[in-house]
């Protein structure tokens, strides 16, 4: 018996590391997963690793279009909705806020905060009762730092449309929660580590590492198995909450 067994899971960015150990979690665990991601090649490489249990559909997580075929395929394939995990996002321009680029704050604030409010449009409406939505915020989701503008607003931005989604669909039993990752070893964080410190990826790394109480950064499937506890029945009772999964970075 998996953890998800007779679930059916729709994940955005799914073929970013978080999004990839997900699915594969899901599957694991009984789930049958729709995917979305922009990169159609890492998106078909996962799918030919899941089988049947999964199907995808390339496309933007920012076009309402692409959001509604992807939970209207997981309901017409697979005869239902249990879950829908908003995962796809992207950083933008570090640079202080009188510098900030209005180009790169918009487009950060349309694929982070627009996407997974498609999500949640379109998922809630075909999700069954006792249903799971989960989002993908970020540590400074709960925090900030300087140069982050774009990212930092994206990320606080799902908190309230967790909590007002949360209490829309309460009672129907769904939950709504946000998890918020800190440093994660994966090409996304090495890219905001080089660019935040100047330095070389192993160099940035320890940099980054010496801010974590736990001194280390996460791995993909350390997050993916979270997602997986959140999506499961183990959980019911827990919704509105935002889960800090950050080595004590946040504290």
């Amino acid at each position: 018996m998996g953890r998800l067994d007779g679930k059916v899971a729709v994940i955005t960015g799914a073929a970013g590391s978080i999004g990839s150990h997900t699915a594969r979690r899901f599957v694991s665990e009984g789930a049958r997963v729709a995917l979305t991601d922009l990169d159609r090649d890492a998106l078909d490489a996962l799918v030919a690793q899941l089988g049947e249990g999964a199907v995808a559909l390339a496309g933007d997580a920012a076009d309402s279009a692409t959001v509604e075929r992807v939970v209207a395929l997981a309901v017409e394939r697979f005869g239902g909705l249990d879950v829908a995990f908003a995962n796809a996002g992207i950083a933008g321009v570090n640079a202080p806020i009188v510098e900030h680029p209005e180009e790169s704050f918009r487009k950060v604030l349309e694929v982070n905060v627009v996407g997974p409010f498609l999500l949640a449009k379109h998922a809630l409406r075909a999700m069954r009762d006792g249903g799971s939505l989960i989002m993908t915020s970020s540590t400074v989701g709960l925090t900030s730092a300087p140069g982050i503008a774009g990212y930092a607003t994206s990320k606080h931005a799902l908190v309230g449309l967790m909590r007002t989604a949360m209490k829309e669909v309460a009672e129907r039993g769904i939950r709504v929660n946000t998890i918020h990752p800190g440093p994660v070893d994966n090409a996304f964080q090495d890219a905001v580590e080089t660019d935040a410190t100047g330095q070389e990826k192993g160099a940035a790394n320890e940099i980054f590492n010496s801010f974590i109480p736990l001194g280390r950064h996460a791995d993909p499937d350390e997050i993916a198995q979270a997602v997986v506890f959140l999506a499961s029945d183990e959980c019911r009772f827990i919704t509105g909450a935002t889960i800090a999964m950050d080595g004590g970075l946040s504290v």
